[in-house]
Parts: structure tokens; C-alpha cells; sequence
């Protein structure tokens, strides 16, 4: 009959048991930042821009994954232990920061050195967590920096150790083993254009190797101050404009870095640091993302490419770095904190009546 065509059979129910998604320690959250549409400041564009989120890592920056990368591999190398090896990194901040709290959480003692520029905020993050912060001069940006890590490790007596994420190969490696693959999957292999900043140049190698294999006309877009234009030069290019210190903290180390390969570079973007800012403030009131100056650098350079004819209908992966709460003391919001500071109490309707509100008393 035709009723029996579509008997279901009965069957026994089975309830599979949920597993548990708990985590031991905080460097285990790294990695898998979600992408997210960009789609106010890119009116009019040719194509699509998404943001990678790295400010949604642990210690909110892409260099979460670095840090955990570096140690995760001199460990395994039998390099460093903890308790006995002393960790010392120059650093511009947020590798610091990333390196700061997995010495902690291993238990490593961490001194950092790094430029005077780097804000306030990164400092207390840095010091919250433990570590000896030493400063250099700003005219020397990050070479002043290694020069001083180099000498703290030589009176350290054999037990000190630097990382060298400039030349580190467990830099790119990382981004080619996550950040790479996570924007393939993500996107379901249709990312056509990665843009992202320099610093140490593993974000822009690592993922630009793992997805040239897959999609060998994935256009890699790198983004550089104009202040500072040196990849631009090593690439035979010419700079614009006076040469010399930048804002745009992360990027613009003063060196070309070893971990960077200009030979996987499609184009180099440079992006003035009042250009960066003015896209970071944008960010944060027509997104409402809260994003650092070097992400404003990214994206004014993303916005730049995808408004290009050639660029229509193609789809844009531009990294979001860190979390904007990192930088308030930057100038980039010098004329908000000066409102901040300006704010002044106002008085209260009368009579004022705490239980008016809910509380058990009248007054205090």
C-alpha cells in the first residue's frame, strides 16, 4: 500500500552527549577571530571589505598568535624552561603584550625594551602582568630597542633569551598554519585581495604562502607610514614626502625585517599617519568598532585598492590588528580626552528623593 512507501521506521533515540568547551589557560583562546563586514566607511567602493578581528584575541591583538607561537617553539626546541630562562624581547608593544601574559601564565620571568613612543596603556598592560618595561629613545624606534635587549641578554649570564620576532621563523609560521586557514575557511575560498600592515611581516607572509597556493591571484596588499617608507624603497620604489618618525604604532619599525618576503607582495601601500587617524576615528563612530591607529592605516589602505575598477565584486580581507581601548592616550585622541577632562557634573532635579529610584533611604 502506499502508505507503507513512507512508513518510517521506528528506531531507538540517540543522545549524544555534548562535549565540554572549556579551555585551561589563556594563551589556549588564541586564534579563530571572526570576519566581519565593513560597509559604512566603504561607500562607493568596487568591492567587499571584511575585517579580521584580531582585537578579539586574549590580550585584544593579532600578536596573541606570535607570542604563543615563538615560546610554543623554543619550548619544544628545548631553548628556554621556566623559572630558569629569562625572556627579553624589544618590542613595540603588542608582541610584548602577548609575550608578557604567556610568561605568566608559564612562569617566566619577561623584560621588555621598547621605544618611548609606545602609550601609556601599553605600558601599564605590560607592567600589570609582571614585566620589567625598558624604554628607549624615540629617534631610534626599534634597532634602539634590539640594541638594548642585546645588551640586557649579555649580563643575564646564559640565562637570558631573545625571541627575535623580526627574524623569527615561527613568526610566519603561525599565520601560516592559523590566520592563513582561517580566512580560506572563512570565506569560503573567495578572499581575492589581504591587506595587511608591517611590523614584523609574518601576518602578511605567513597567510599571503598558505593562500597563493590555494588562489595563486590572491593580490597581497602591504601598508607601510609614508613617514617611513623603506619597503617601499627596498622594492625599488620612491618615498613621498619628508621621511622620518610616524604615529602608527605597530607598524614602521625603522628596518626591513627579515621575516617578511617582498616577493609575495603584489602592491605596497604607504598611508600618512593623519590618514590613518582620521580612519580609525571613523571606525569607531561609523562602525562603532573600537580599533588602534594602525588598523585605521589598514583599512584607509583597503578602502583605497577595493575603489579601484579592476577591484569590482571581489572580496577584500584587511586585518583589524588590536583593540582601540589600547591607544586612548595616543594622539589620535588627544581632542576627546581633553573633552573628557573638560566634563563637568551636572545638578539634579529637586527634590531629590532616593526612593524615588528604588533605594530604602531618602538621602546618602
Amino acid at each position: 500500500p502506499r502508505s507503507a512507501m513512507f512508513a518510517i521506521p521506528c528506531t531507538r533515540r540517540v543522545v549524544s552527549r555534548r562535549s565540554i568547551n572549556i579551555v585551561a589557560r589563556p594563551s589556549d583562546l588564541i586564534g579563530n577571530t571572526p570576519l566581519m563586514y565593513i560597509d559604512k566607511v566603504t561607500q562607493g567602493i568596487k568591492g567587499r571589505i571584511a575585517a579580521k578581528l584580531e582585537s578579539l584575541g586574549p590580550c585584544s591583538s593579532v600578536k596573541d598568535r606570535l607570542g604563543r607561537s615563538m615560546i610554543d617553539e623554543a619550548e619544544k626546541a628545548g631553548a628556554i624552561t621556566p623559572g630558569k630562562t629569562v625572556l627579553v624581547e624589544p618590542t613595540s608593544g603588542n608582541t610584548g603584550i602577548a609575550l608578557a601574559f604567556i610568561a605568566r601564565e608559564r612562569g617566566y620571568r619577561c623584560i621588555l625594551t621598547m621605544p618611548e613612543t609606545m602609550s601609556i596603556e601599553r605600558r601599564m598592560m605590560l607592567m600589570a602582568l609582571g614585566c620589567e618595561v625598558v624604554l628607549t629613545p624615540k629617534e631610534t624606534a626599534v634597532p634602539g630597542a634590539l640594541a638594548k635587549a642585546h645588551e640586557i641578554v649579555d649580563g643575564l649570564d646564559g640565562d637570558g633569551y631573545m625571541l627575535q620576532q623580526f627574524e623569527n621563523p615561527a613568526n610566519a609560521k603561525i599565520h601560516r598554519e592559523t590566520t592563513g586557514p582561517e580566512i580560506w575557511r572563512d570565506t569560503d575560498g573567495q578572499v581575492d585581495v589581504f591587506v595587511s600592515g608591517v611590523g614584523t611581516g609574518g601576518t602578511v607572509t605567513g597567510v599571503s604562502q598558505y593562500i597563493k597556493e590555494k588562489k595563486p591571484s590572491l593580490h597581497t596588499v602591504a601598508v607601510e607610514p609614508q613617514e617611513q617608507m623603506l619597503i617601499t624603497a627596498a622594492r625599488g620604489g620612491e618615498k613621498i614626502g619628508d621621511q622620518g618618525p610616524h604615529k602608527i604604532q605597530g607598524m614602521g619599525a625603522g628596518l626591513v625585517p627579515a621575516v617578511l618576503d617582498i616577493n609575495i607582495l603584489d602592491e605596497v601601500v604607504p598611508v600618512h599617519s593623519d590618514d590613518a587617524m582620521a580612519m580609525a576615528n571613523r571606525l569607531w563612530l561609523e562602525e562603532g568598532l573600537p580599533v588602534g591607529v594602525s588598523a585605521g592605516a589598514i583599512m584607509a589602505a583597503a578602502v583605497r585598492v577595493m575603489s579601484r575598477p579592476e577591484m569590482e565584486g571581489k572580496l577584500c580581507v584587511a586585518i583589524v590588528p588590536s583593540f582601540g581601548e589600547r591607544y586612548f592616550t595616543h594622539p589620535m585622541f588627544a581632542a576627546i580626552q581633553e573633552k573628557a577632562v573638560a566634563l563637568k557634573k551636572q545638578p539634579l532635579p529637586l527634590p531629590f528623593d532616593n526612593r524615588d529610584y528604588g533605594f530604602a533611604t531618602a538621602r546618602g
